[in-house]
């Protein structure tokens, strides 16, 4: 490959699922129909959440943040995504290949992040309950999604001006957006700085939350074992699992991505695991954390007795 300046280059391309190009019609279908199910799920939540007075608590607090986060996170990626498929290999201009990496990494961590901050908030609920209101006052739930916020931008703001600051040797992403370990394969010379640079970060962004997670539901489990009642014991562990569920699912597939040095990057492969972490758990979300949650279903319930009394 011949070295190519960045600053003198106006696009990359975008080669998307090129590879089953005979399956774009079918994987089109696909993925409109899970990215407007994703948005109506979470934009149904948002506004039941905020339209019933019942869940205004921190725990629903948390839960509308993750969903306005799943949305902006999934319209980074889809809309490319879609156009791939109906278009073939797309264009994509260097400054919006720069704030697609940017938007992505951003909303990504600050999920990261927000997801810890919400198995702390379960942690206090169930394991000290007397001191739940003192302790998740509004200003700590307030400080807490700010500070994922923070994270968010501070990665993102590091992994895109440092990414694209450096020399590429080609414009092909063997990719469906503008994802940190496809560029780095475009990178000229020695990109070890680099890839150790992504593997540090995501140390920090990845592996310390999920930490988080796990010291927070194993202090959950551990109280709910002492509970009295088996059905409380059952309920609480259904929750639990199905929670852990999609933050491994999420949290591994983000680990295998980016802590692992380039040399082991698989295109078809990894497609398939960023598509885990970037379409399927936004789907996932709503429905292991509101839509299984019986306060939900009631304001739901409530919601639509409402609309429905108004059409008659």
């Amino acid at each position: 490959m011949i070295a190519v300046n960045l600053s003198a280059v106006s696009e990359f391309h975008l080669l998307g699922f090129s590879e089953v190009s005979h399956l774009h019609p079918l994987l089109f279908v696909v993925f409109f129909s899970l990215y407007i199910l994703t948005l109506m799920s979470n934009i149904v939540i948002v506004l039941t959440i905020n339209g019933d007075n019942t869940l205004h608590t921190p725990m629903y607090f948390f839960l509308t943040q993750l969903s306005c986060l799943d949305i902006c996170y999934l319209s980074v990626i889809v809309p490319k995504i879609l156009e791939n498929l109906v278009v073939g290999t797309v264009s994509i201009s260097k400054a919006g290949c720069a704030l697609q990496m940017f938007f992505f990494l951003f909303f990504g961590v600050a999920e990261c992040f927000l997801l810890a901050a919400m198995s702390l908030d379960r942690c206090v609920a169930i394991c000290y309950p007397l001191h739940y209101t003192v302790t998740m006052n509004s200003r700590v739930c307030k400080s807490l999604v700010a500070g994922a916020y923070i994270c968010g931008s501070a990665v993102g703001l590091v992994h895109t001006s440092i990414t694209f600051s450096l020399p590429f040797c080609g414009l092909a992403i063997s990719h469906f957006f503008c994802e940190i370990q496809p560029l780095l394969e475009l990178l000229c010379g020695n990109t070890s700085p680099s890839e150790i640079q992504v593997i540090v970060v995501a140390v920090f962004a990845i592996v310390g939350p999920f930490l988080v997670i796990i010291y927070s539901y194993t202090c959950i489990i551990s109280t709910i074992i002492k509970m009295s009642s088996a059905e409380s014991q059952q309920k609480a562990f259904s929750t639990c699992s199905s929670h852990l569920l999609v933050v491994t699912l999420f949290y591994g597939t983000a680990s295998s991505m980016y802590l692992r040095p380039k040399s082991s990057y698989a295109v078809s492969g990894d497609k398939l695991l960023s598509l885990s972490y970037t379409v399927v758990t936004p789907l996932l979300n709503p429905i292991i954390y509101s839509l299984r949650n019986e306060e939900v279903k009631r304001a739901l319930r409530k919601r639509w007795r409402k609309i429905n009394s108004v059409w008659k």
